[in-house]
């Protein structure tokens, strides 16, 4: 053999040690005999998941003990013919046929979630799952029952507490949803169709949504792609820290991988007003906010296109003893920056009676800083109603302009449209497609200032509408409710 072929087959050889070694490092052989990758052996040993090297089974493992199904039983009243109330039977057997007599109660199950936030037994779930339930049953992972009671529930932001009695609960430390960020992982945890302790993963879709449906409407709410369904309601959103950062609680249906979930922060007071009074003591501050417009900013002299107008202020309210007045441009809360109406509402809305809050406004082109103390919501039916006057005989006159047909208030017309007062111009008709229509002004609405000018007359009105101006700010009182409606060209 020459020397250069000894050379070559020593390189060879060379080369198959090597890629011996490199194999055997790569793959070890399992006790069964089976290849395995190292890294994946590595990472199994660890714990931790190869491919994404996320927490979410050590998430599942923890959490999951201190989630409960809630099954509930609601006793509803239901008429046991079918045809009992349909007016065409009624037409030939007369108005007593399948009448309120053939009603019997019988009880409709369902199924929620809900997760243990107290060693006391007080578990923390939606509103919509416990309402009106006759029967409420929790069941835990560990398999034990227990009958619960409730608390307290918070229709505005479908929220309850219920209780059960048991010793060696687990529970679930509760997180900050403010400091959640859109794009983080989190797992849902629940009952959803009846599959016990489903474990779902995603991200944060968005913060600070607004879902409205029929008899629903939250504000502020956490948006997420982890799959969500009936059943999952009152189950908690637990970040990659295994703490919960929102309350699972709506769906969208049709939809795919869109749910909804009450941020906990929101929840926190709540819960614990819930637990001490049973009820939430909300704050109240008595005034209707509009967003801002380009128009009403011009008009008002407001060097700022982002804030919230204060459109009226209940007589009596917080806001009026603080000294609010119609007009004046909220753009700033306890230091935080308002954008719109919303921002305002929903900061109100998470405060409670007693409690201070502190808004800078504009007012006449001026800033100023007005503090306010929350009262609480008024009751039903503490709205004074408008007083009836006698005919008086006299004819109206009216006026159209911007497409709307304005008349000066009558005792007739003031009966006829329920108006408080007869304080400026009422609206007696409205063209669709026109100034009038595209505002949104209805039959019955009363003009009571243009431009910051109190019309009383015809003559005022139609003295600045014939000017033609190219914007204008009408302020109108419509259910007892004053409203800013503003046109720019």
């Amino acid at each position: 053999m020459s020397k250069s072929n000894k050379v070559l087959i020593g390189i060879i050889f060379l080369l198959l040690v090597a890629l011996s070694l490199s194999l055997s490092g790569h793959f070890l052989l399992t006790r069964n005999g089976n290849a395995q990758p190292e890294t994946e052996r590595t990472a199994k040993a660890t714990g931790s998941d190869f491919y994404t090297q996320n927490p979410i089974a050590k998430i599942a493992r923890e959490c999951s003990p201190a989630v409960v199904n809630i099954d509930t039983v609601t006793l509803v009243k239901q008429n046991p013919f079918p045809f009992g109330n349909d007016p065409f039977f009624k037409e030939f057997f007369g108005e007593g046929f399948g009448g309120p007599v053939q009603e019997r109660t019988v009880p409709v199950p369902a199924k929620g979630s809900g997760f243990i936030v107290d060693k006391a037994g007080y578990i923390l779930t939606n509103n919509h799952v416990v309402e009106n339930a006759s029967k409420i049953t929790v069941t835990l992972l560990d398999g034990r029952h227990f009958n619960a009671k409730l608390v307290g529930r918070d229709p505005t932001f479908d929220l309850a507490v219920i209780q059960i009695k048991a010793s060696n609960l687990p529970t679930l430390p509760l997180g900050d949803s403010d400091a959640a960020e859109v794009g983080e992982w989190v797992v849902a945890i629940g009952n959803p169709l009846g599959f016990e302790n489903t474990v779902t993963a995603g991200v944060i879709s968005g913060k600070n949504r607004t879902l409205q449906d029929s008899g629903v409407n939250f504000q502020g709410i956490i948006q997420t792609d982890a799959a969500i369904n009936p059943g999952n309601s009152g189950g908690p959103l637990i970040d990659l820290n295994g703490q919960v950062v929102g309350i699972n609680n709506a769906i969208v249906r049709g939809a795919q991988s869109m749910g909804f979930a009450v941020p906990i922060n929101m929840a926190k007071q709540i819960m614990d007003d819930l637990i001490k009074h049973g009820e939430v003591k909300r704050g109240w501050m008595g005034v209707l906010v509009q967003t801002i417009t380009p128009a009403f900013a011009e008009t008002y002299r407001i060097p700022t296109g982002e804030g919230a107008v204060i459109s009226d202020i209940v007589r009596g309210s917080p806001a009026e003893k603080a000294g609010f007045r119609r007009g004046d441009v909220v753009v700033g809360i306890d230091g935080k920056k308002v954008k719109s109406s919303q921002d305002v509402v929903l900061y109100v809305r998470n405060k409670l009676m007693g409690e201070t809050v502190s808004l800078e406004i504009y007012r006449d082109g001026r800033k100023e800083t007005i503090k306010v103390k929350l009262g609480e919501i008024p009751g039903k039916g503490d709205a004074p109603k408008a007083s009836r006057t006698p005919d008086s005989g006299r004819s109206p006159r009216e006026s159209t302009r911007i497409g709307a047909t304005v008349s000066e208030i009558t005792p007739e017309l003031r009966e006829l449209y329920g108006l408080s007062s007869e304080e400026g111009l009422v609206v007696t008709s409205v063209e669709r497609s026109s100034i009038a229509g595209e505002l949104g002004l209805r039959q019955g609405d009363q003009i009571l200032e243009v431009n910051r000018k109190k019309v009383t007359t015809v003559s005022d009105w139609e003295s600045i509408m014939d000017r033609g101006p190219k914007t204008f700010v009408l302020l109108v009182q419509r259910e007892g409710q004053t409203l800013f409606f503003t046109y720019k060209k």
